[in-house]
């Protein structure tokens, strides 16, 4: 019998994100303080990123917090946000584009398993794509490294799938 491991793993439910997007069109386009402003907010799929635009720089960042406000509703962590910069667009309205990361990225990667390593536990923790696989004898020492990687103040959102 092999030995016992799991994945740490980053991923955003794009399902979530779209509700999350469909929710925040609905409010952008009732409130009274967005009126007449041409915000708006689109999310693309296959990269995923959302897309806000609107007349003020203030206006997109007030589209931005209820895009989050929705985000944190649907239980999708803002830390897989990367919000690009602000920029001048067509019509004197202002865009921003702000990324949502998936996966976990080779020098974070790196930096999870020299983490793990540290806790002196008898555990291998190797990177496996956008993935870090943890596998150790004992049970107790996957755990032990479960709640140190929850401790840990990451600048992205991580999951544990995958355990065996």
């Amino acid at each position: 019998m092999p030995d016992p491991s799991f994945d740490i793993v980053s991923e955003v439910d794009v399902q979530e994100l779209r509700n999350a997007a469909q929710q925040a069109q609905r409010e952008i386009a009732t409130r009274f303080d967005f009126k007449n402003s041409g915000a708006s907010l689109e999310l693309d799929d296959k990269a995923p990123a959302f897309t806000l635009r609107a007349d003020t720089e203030a206006r997109v960042a007030a589209v931005l917090d209820v895009l989050k406000d929705k985000l944190v509703k649907r239980k999708v962590s803002l830390k897989a946000l990367q919000p690009g910069k602000l920029e001048s667009a067509a019509k004197s309205t202002f865009r921003q584009v702000v990324a949502v990361s998936q996966g976990i990225a080779d020098e974070r990667a790196k930096g999870l398993t020299k983490e793990i390593r540290d806790l002196k536990l008898k555990v291998q923790a190797q990177i496996q794509g956008q993935q870090v696989r943890v596998t150790g004898k004992k049970k107790d020492d996957l755990q032990a490294v479960m709640a140190r990687v929850r401790e840990l103040d990451l600048d992205y959102p991580v999951q544990f799938t995958n355990y065996r």
